[in-house]
């Protein structure tokens, strides 16, 4: 466990940020839908900011082999997953990285199979790459969720080009098992399937939960798939833009390769050496802000229950976003009604997929009173 606790700032402080976060709501409305944390970022990384811009260091991009090598050593330490630096290659964001795979591995047209609910900007990207959305949603069991692999297998045997994975997943903070994985990379060799696994949350996973790089699991997964991942998540830096994309075999490699020169050099300076810093020297921080998240879903757990019993919500296995069931309020937008009457704002769980409408996703990663706060006006809002 770290020794200091992470302090999250003020509320009037925060207000004062000019991200997305702070900037779309009135000032009375608690934004607790962007995926960002509200803690302060790593020293390590502070420290290099401050150093560029003191030296006007803030050109553009070129070589930069700090950054694969300190993924490398941090994939090792963290999950035993043994990455060739060789094999990194660097993007805008998450986004911009599956955008520019997706156009690489497919022609307009080409099937790409989701499993929803899943993050929002996943459809985004296939339209963008005109590509045509092919969705297996998750089952709900009790208050457990499972991928129907029968279903998988039918839509990979119909065509499916692509399966762009979420793993770890949101909204639902689900973390994948070695065998469901070992699973789709056997029904991706056989029916010649890519999977492009996002593992942008994958740094953010609980101690009782084991996240599983994709690429880690051998043979049959280094054939057939490529991660595309961040620093930004785990360590609060999305503003300053880097992202990567990482394969595990000659032929993923060679399709990297051929990723537009203007993929890389699109990515920020500030971005780039942040990113390097974070995985080489910013894992007391992530530490110490994992112990603050398991306190955060624990505490809205125990909200939840208190003041809104009716609510249905299950602590994740990663990362710090709650994926919480309104079903029983009867609220057909209970996003909205959040919004409009308690002044909290949230993401409508509809966003995230067709059957998701009596969800709502609402990010912990802040200070406990403004986290008790949010409940509070929540409870108000649904009297």
């Amino acid at each position: 466990m770290p020794q200091n606790r992470l302090q999250v700032p003020s509320l009037a402080e925060l207000r004062t940020h000019r991200s997305e976060k702070w900037r779309d709501f009135p000032s009375d409305v608690l934004p607790l839908p962007v995926a960002e944390m509200d803690f302060p970022i790593a020293d390590p990384i502070k420290n290099l900011l401050l150093e560029m811009v003191s030296k006007s260091d803030l050109g553009y991009l070129g070589s930069i082999p700090e950054l694969p090598a300190a993924f490398a050593a941090f994939s090792h330490r963290r999950w035993n997953w043994i990455v060739d630096p060789k094999q990194v290659h660097i993007a805008t964001d998450v986004g911009v990285a599956a955008v520019e795979v997706l156009r690489l591995i497919t022609n307009p047209g080409d099937r790409v199979l989701i499993n929803s609910p899943v993050y929002h900007n996943f459809s985004n990207w296939i339209k963008e790459a005109r590509l045509e959305r092919v969705d297996i949603p998750f089952e709900q069991r009790n208050t457990e969720w499972f991928l129907d692999f029968d279903a998988v297998e039918s839509a990979y045997r119909d065509g499916v080009k692509v399966h762009l994975l979420c793993s770890p997943h949101n909204p639902l903070g689900r973390v994948y098992s070695r065998s469901e994985l070992l699973k789709l990379a056997e029904l991706a060799n056989t029916y010649s399937v890519v999977i492009v696994s996002d593992e942008i949350h994958g740094p953010l996973t609980y101690s009782e939960f084991t996240f599983i790089p994709f690429l880690s699991l051998g043979a049959s997964a280094e054939s057939v798939g490529i991660v595309i991942t961040a620093a930004s998540k785990a360590w609060n830096i999305a503003g300053l833009k880097c992202a990567i994309l990482v394969s595990q075999s000659d032929e993923m490699n060679r399709v990297l390769r051929k990723l537009p020169i203007a993929t890389h050099y699109r990515a920020s300076i500030l971005g780039a050496f942040a990113t390097a810093t974070a995985f080489a020297e910013g894992e007391p921080w992530l530490e110490a802000v994992i112990a603050e998240l398991d306190l955060s879903r624990k505490l809205l757990k125990k909200l939840l229950e208190n003041h809104l019993p009716h609510l249905k919500y299950e602590l994740p296995q990663n990362s710090y976003l709650a994926w919480i069931n309104f079903s029983e309020t009867g609220l057909e937008h209970p996003a909205r009604v959040l919004l409009e009457r308690g002044k909290v704002a949230v993401v409508a769980g509809s966003g995230f997929g067709p059957a998701s409408k009596d969800f709502v996703r609402l990010n912990f990663a802040t200070s406990p009173e403004i986290l008790t706060e949010a409940v509070e006006r929540m409870a108000v809002a649904l009297r």
